[in-house]
């Protein structure tokens, strides 16, 4: 395994700007793009659902203290691996307190389908990544393996939303900068909405087993243009005086009655 100690080697001054949020083309510029995955949980995600990344960083203190680390560098390649000085790790983190690995790998950018023809997930600006990242995990959670967000919302491959989507990327195909309105035409399943006008009552509802779940910006909601084409707008009864649900926990909600509702179904 090969070892940085270096804040000059120029691998650790790659994985530093990756991991700052530095844009980078992948090996073909038209379907990747290289990202930073800090973090154990992420990076046994990774190779589980993707295989091998293209290099693995290792905490050298950590990596000889801990079984888990070991476990993790003992399924790649030893060309892949390399380890670092603690501190040169610590610089990596986008937390507190780090784990000590950090894979780099090729994210995808999946084409937009001629036919949106499965059960997924619409954003429409939302701009925490906190909320953009539990959105993909609950969405993940409910069985949804397709996601499109639009032009405005968080990026889906920043450190903050893969920490809180814990692993749903590497189970969900990821559409972003998605112009929603013209992905309307493509749209072969029924497109529903959350608003609180002219809604009706998500508990009444018979829902589908297969749609387009369309959740809107925090502040703003859905853009009115867009909500126009939904056809169903649903709101969830809530106690009276009281600010509206948080755009996330709103989605595991809805998404989650309708999967009580088609329970032993396969939506896809």
């Amino acid at each position: 395994m090969k070892h940085i100690s270096s804040r000059d080697n120029p691998l650790y001054k790659r994985m530093q700007r990756l991991s700052r949020g530095k844009r980078e083309a992948g090996p073909d510029s038209s379907d990747a793009h290289y990202v930073v995955l800090e973090g154990i949980h992420l990076c046994q995600a990774w190779l589980e659902h993707a295989g091998p990344p293209e290099l693995a960083l290792f905490d050298l203190q950590r990596l000889e203290a801990q079984a888990e680390l070991q476990a993790l560098a003992a399924s790649l390649a030893p060309a892949l691996c390399h380890s670092c000085e603690p501190r040169l790790a610590a610089g990596l983190s986008q937390v507190e307190h780090g784990q000590g690995v950090y894979f780099l790998v090729a994210a995808p950018l999946p084409a937009l389908p001629a036919r949106i023809d499965h059960h997924c997930l619409w954003l429409d600006r939302v701009q925490d990544p906190g909320n953009v990242g539990t959105l993909l995990r609950t969405a993940a959670a409910a069985g949804i393996r397709h996601a499109y967000l639009s032009m405005g919302c968080a990026s889906a491959w920043s450190a903050k939303v893969l920490r809180s989507a814990q692993g749903a990327h590497f189970v969900m195909t990821v559409h972003e900068h998605v112009d929603l309105a013209a992905a309307r035409s493509r749209l072969a399943v029924p497109l529903i909405a959350t608003s609180l006008d002219d809604a009706e009552p998500l508990y009444e509802a018979a829902l589908p087993a297969s749609c387009a779940w369309l959740f809107g910006n925090e502040g703003q909601g859905v853009d009115p243009a867009l909500l126009a084409q939904a056809d169903r707008r649903l709101y969830i009864p809530q106690a009276e005086n009281v600010e509206s649900l948080n755009v996330a926990v709103a989605a595991g909600v809805c998404l989650f009655e309708q999967r009580r509702q088609h329970i032993g179904t396969s939506a896809g």
